[in-house]
């Protein structure tokens, strides 16, 4: 039951960003699609992907524009231009993963700050409970929230986000089941 109430507090607000953040359905290319296409359709919901995974807007922007570069340096590679998407995100989560890695090591050298990373637009952008529901999932260890951020803001089928993640489907299901209970008990946590 509890479980339940997380899950459509996340959907709730990660839904909401996703249509903030819903590239136009009219503004199809016309002709083949290239990466220019690709960056100026999805480039903001990537970037609002990375910030979910790293909470930093600065850093989110650095992710998504390292694995634009990686993905133009391949492109001629590229067998389907419809995959270009798919390596994108995983593209987004692996270099997320990444900048946490060295986040942790850093951390381990020098004292955490507690400033919010966040821009005063993405905060002012959130009501009161979808904050609430944003900072519980930044409470979140790295899997967890990774697969609640694909699932409910990038709108990916449990394949989808195995595929991005690198993990199998069962564990997708698992993870995402872990998640929202914890995330459920930080939010009551959070209440009380």
């Amino acid at each position: 039951m509890q479980e339940r109430s997380a899950e459509r507090s996340v959907e709730r607000t990660l839904g909401h960003l996703r249509a903030i953040d819903a590239p136009d359905p009219h503004a199809e290319p016309a002709g083949p699609l290239t990466l220019e296409d690709l960056y100026r359709k999805h480039r903001m919901q990537l970037v609002r992907l990375a910030v979910l995974l790293v909470d930093d807007q600065g850093v989110a922007e650095d992710v998504v524009q390292e694995s634009f570069a990686g993905l133009y340096r391949r492109w001629s590679q590229l067998r389907d231009s419809a995959a270009a998407l798919g390596y994108l995100r995983s593209a987004v989560v692996n270099r997320s993963r990444s900048v946490l890695r060295k986040r942790k090591t850093a951390r381990e050298y020098v004292a955490p700050h507690g400033v919010t990373s966040r821009s005063a637009e993405s905060i002012a952008m959130l009501s009161s409970e979808h904050q609430a529901v944003v900072d519980a999932l930044a409470a979140l260890p790295r899997r967890q929230r990774e697969v609640l951020v694909l699932r409910y803001y990038g709108g990916l089928s449990e394949a989808e986000i195995s595929e991005a993640t690198g993990i199998s489907r069962g564990t997708v299901k698992s993870t995402a089941s872990r998640a929202l209970e914890a995330l459920q008990r930080t939010m009551q946590q959070n209440t009380t």
